[in-house]
């Protein structure tokens, strides 16, 4: 830390401003930290678990620091508390002095800090000793945190694109980097699953996995620990059919107010405001209008909404939440078309008269859900948190607001809804104690008040309305909710919650998951059942306008800003494309070129582009499939475009066309440099490191192969359709240079091509070209087929593995892909690699020669290979499936993201030095010229 931190207590209060409770200190400072914890909505749970781990991480002694992990990942239901916990976790990391990189905030107001601004935040790696901060949610992963196994990180991300990392089908991720993600994320890692309530199928995925790290080979769990949160915890929801043992032993922190209250270490400050919030008052009545009465609720609602207050309304649906907005934006008493207020009943009469103020007409109306492009739903956020203007606030919102909002409202309306939901609602009202005052009695009152909106009184209506809830759960909570007269805290009744678990995931599916190899007619394993509700899973569209019956092909229009993305829930979305026919697309990366979306084929956490003739979404209303309406695409910044498709193709070589020319020798000795410098930061069992360190030495061999060295431009002369074509000749020193390893590749800077690169596809070549080709399979079979001496032999098998996944495209199967060359005289082939291929004698670095080796693709056959170099030898996938199940899964993409890593960033580094070098050269120029 910056500062030599004495206590708990003291980098508390430097982080967040406020003193720390005991229950906070406990969670920080035990020697086996709770993995169920129960605290009440409000009183710091989030602050609890991201300085706790800091404490242990930085603050406390070193056998604290060994038992926690070095990443915190934080996984919530909703991205709207993901925003806030990102803001938070910045805040705090950033008051101790122990945020990578920089981080911009607003002016300071009353001697406070003043608020970040997330958005100027970049972390940097060179800040040995400083944490970095990523947030994984639709449109956001914008930093490659995969890239730094050995450095201290907070992930923050929603549960969908966490839970689905974790099971190796990464949403919105490229295929290629599953694995890293995968291995990295069941390894030493501190998850905190908050908010567990609202987690549906993903709570039993989170205790399934928990149990797998415990039950497929590894050691201590892989490092990994877990701690479920939640209000209205009950430890029965974790008890999955191989979870269920391991949760005997799980430790448990519930809060307890007259416990807190005796601490002698609670401060008087800590002791006024958790008094406050504990005893805030909540009164609570059903409301007049029930839920399929929107605009009688519009009434009623404007008739209680008190001047300069916030009033909150939480229903369960975007459908009715668009439509209580519309209906309140009619009621408006500054509306000059409305004419429904002055029919109003005299029960809303009376309201209106009990609220103390007219309806006012300058009131703010706000409408939040989570199907909004980030630049709506954040004004819309801001307008909901900001002060209540003299008139106030009124804030429409589905359950994004439920829970992990720091907001507060005077007034609250809310649908019927589950018992725990319920409870988290009401914890947005008079949330501090703010709205409770002495009467002239000397009496606790409040000007605080809540509202439940009852079912439907017609049966049929009533079934329909209850969606997305089970009948059941809403029918029990409105029960509860008749004997209720105030919600606060130290009212609520203690109450014992049923989870039941739909669809659990078991250790073959898992290892299934393994393989990322899409099946023969291209299509992935649905996980979608296990990472959270089906009817509330997403894809990502965006919208574009663009002249000619498809989309423009070059490279531009598959980079997008998170600003363009919307979410969209995958029903909807279905129904949509089959309305709006040829109107939306998909990049196929297999054939790089963008095809019509058949609704058929569209499956959760995809990205989709959408003409914006077809409409689909307005700008105060979010996503709306029966809009027609013309969209106006987002503008963004060239800097702010990323390629959500990068690293798809199978022919893609991103990592070979890096700015600079190197051969394999150079760069072979580089990623040597990086993997030992990343081993010597982890604690890797006997024979893990000397296998990381051989197959680095080995992974880029099979760039020798012609195909590979033919894709780079020489000064080639070919003829194709009758036409001659030179190519681009390469710098002196490289020409005619058959070991090259880097090359640069096309420049492209504000969506122009600037630079053309020396980069041609693998089957350029009119003969001798072929499509698919993967450098890494070559390297990989050549290992396999050295003679004794150059590899250990009980090594062979995971060197081999480890070189074929250095770039996530060769794993457990080796076969051939759609419209691959064939070699013509029924030899093996696959991946561009054929039967007799010759891989000549190069230099790897360090000293080592490989020799000219013939390759053999027999090990892609079933059943022991029959021929020479490999007699009696297993085939490919049962060496490679005898490896996944002897070190486990977890423990084996691991590896692979470490050895991947050490390779990325010896690439980065050697982009970087020959920019510096370049811009050196630039300068030089400049002031020789400035002289002469």
């Amino acid at each position: 830390m910056q500062r030599n931190f004495a206590t708990f207590d003291e980098v508390f209060e430097t982080a967040t401003g406020t003193p720390s409770y005991p229950f906070q200190r406990r969670f920080a400072m035990s020697a086996d930290s709770p993995s169920l914890v129960s605290v009440p909505t409000g009183l710091g749970k989030t602050a609890m678990v991201v300085v706790g781990w800091l404490w242990r991480r930085f603050g406390g002694d070193g056998d604290l620091k060994r038992s926690t992990p070095r990443r915190l990942v934080y996984c919530l239901p909703m991205r709207v508390l993901v925003e806030q916990t990102r803001d938070c976790a910045l805040d705090w990391l950033d008051a101790v002095g122990l945020l990578s990189g920089k981080l911009g905030r607003e002016p300071a107001e009353n001697g406070k800090r003043g608020r970040v601004v997330a958005h100027t935040y970049r972390c940097d790696p060179d800040a040995d000793g400083k944490i970095d901060v990523h947030v994984l949610m639709g449109g956001e992963e914008t930093d490659e945190w995969d890239v730094y196994p050995e450095r201290d990180a907070i992930i923050i991300g929603t549960q969908d694109m966490l839970l689905s990392r974790a099971l190796n089908r990464g949403y919105a991720a490229s295929r290629a980097r599953w694995p890293m993600q995968f291995g990295l994320l069941n390894t030493d890692c501190l998850w905190i699953f908050d908010e567990i309530q609202l987690m549906g199928a993903g709570l039993a995925t989170t205790a399934q996995i928990e149990a797998f790290r415990r039950l497929l080979p590894g050691k201590d769990g892989h490092g990994c620990r877990n701690v479920w949160m939640s209000a209205t915890l009950d430890k029965r929801w974790l008890e999955t059919v191989d979870f269920k043992e391991f949760l005997k032993n799980q430790s448990e922190l519930r809060f307890d107010f007259e416990m807190e209250m005796k601490d002698s270490s609670l401060s008087n400050e800590a002791r006024q405001t958790l008094e406050a919030r504990w005893t805030a008052k909540k009164p609570l009545v059903r409301a007049e209008a029930t839920m399929d009465q929107a605009d009688n609720l519009a009434k009623e609602i404007l008739a209680v909404h008190k001047r300069a207050t916030r009033t909150i309304v939480v229903v369960n649906t975007v459908k009715r939440a668009c439509e209580l907005f519309e209906a309140l934006s009619s009621n408006s008493a500054g509306n000059p078309k409305n004419s429904k207020l002055g029919r109003k009943s005299k029960k809303i009469g009376e309201l209106e008269k009990d609220a103390g103020a007219p309806v006012a007409p300058n009131t703010r109306l706000v409408l939040l859900h989570s199907r909004f492009r980030p630049r709506d739903r954040n004004r819309a956020i801001e307008q909901a948190l900001a002060d209540p203007p003299p008139d106030g606030t009124i804030l429409v919102s589905t359950q994004v607001i439920e829970a992990g909002v720091d907001v507060s409202a005077t007034t609250l309306f809310t649908e019927l809804a589950p018992w725990a939901s319920l409870v988290q609602r009401f914890g947005r009202c008079n949330r501090r104690g703010q709205d409770d005052h002495l009467n002239e009695r000397g009496e606790k009152v409040s000007d605080a008040q809540i509202f439940w909106i009852d079912l439907p009184k017609d049966a049929k209506k009533a079934k329909e309305e209850t969606r997305p809830y089970e009948p059941s759960a809403l029918r029990e909570a409105g029960g509860r909710l008749e004997k209720c007269h105030d919600v606060g805290l130290a009212e609520l009744p203690s109450v014992k919650l049923l989870f039941d678990h739909t669809h659990v995931i078991r250790r073959k599916d898992l290892i299934d998951l393994f393989d990322t190899t899409p099946d023969l007619a291209g299509n992935d394993i649905d996980i979608d059942r296990y990472v959270r509700e089906i009817e509330e899973t997403d894809v990502r569209v965006f919208w574009r306008v663009w002249d000619g019956d498809s989309p423009p092909s070059d490279k531009d229009w598959r980079r997008i800003a998170r600003e363009e993305l919307c979410p969209a829930p995958i029903g909807e979305f279905r129904d949509f494309v089959k309305v709006k026919r040829g109107s939306v697309w998909r990049w196929d990366f297999l054939e790089g070129a963008w095809v019509r979306v058949d609704a058929k084929t569209v499956y959760p956490g995809q990205t989709y582009l959408i003409n914006a003739e077809a409409g689909g979404y307005k700008s105060d209303h979010g996503w709306n499939p029966k809009s027609s309406e013309k969209v106006t695409p987002e503008k963004t910044e060239s800097s702010a475009l990323t390629d959500v498709w990068a690293e798809k193709s199978y022919d893609d070589e991103p990592l070979s066309g890096i700015g600079c020319w190197q051969t394999i020798a150079e760069h072979t000795d580089q990623v040597c440099a990086q993997i030992s410098g990343i081993c010597a930061s982890l604690h890797l069992c006997e024979d893990e490191r000397p296998a990381l360190e051989q197959a680095v030495r080995w992974h880029d061999w099979g760039k020798v192969h012609h195909v590979f060295q033919n894709a780079i431009d020489d000064g080639q002369a070919i003829s194709r359709a009758g036409e001659a074509i030179s190519r681009r000749q390469r710098p002196n020193p490289w020409q005619g240079c058959r070991t090259v390893a880097k090359a640069p590749d096309k420049v492209w800077k504000n969506g122009r091509l600037m630079d053309s690169g020396w980069w041609r596809r693998y089957d350029w070549l009119p003969n001798e070209g072929r499509k698919h080709f993967r450098h890494e399979l070559a390297s990989a079979l050549g290992v396999l087929g050295l003679p004794d001496g150059y590899i250990a032999a009980d090594l062979r098998d995971l060197v081999a593995y480890l070189i074929a996944a250095h770039h996530g495209k060769v794993r457990l199967s080796i076969r051939s892909l759609p419209r691959e060359k064939r070699p013509g005289n029924g030899l093996r082939f696959a991946r561009g690699i054929w039967e007799g291929d010759e891989l000549p004698a190069v230099e790897l670095g360090g000293g080592v020669i490989a020799p000219a080796l013939k390759l053999s693709l027999e090990p892609m056959e079933l059943g022991l290979c029959e021929y020479e170099p490999f007699t009696g030898q297993p085939s490919w996938a049962e060496r490679m499936t005898r490896l996944r199940d002897n070190l486990g899964p977890f423990n084996l993409s691991y590896l692979e993201a470490i050895m991947r890593a050490a390779d990325m960033r010896a690439s980065r580094a050697a982009e970087q030095r020959e920019a510096q070098k370049l811009n050196h050269e630039a300068d030089h120029q400049r002031k020789e010229a400035v002289r002469g």
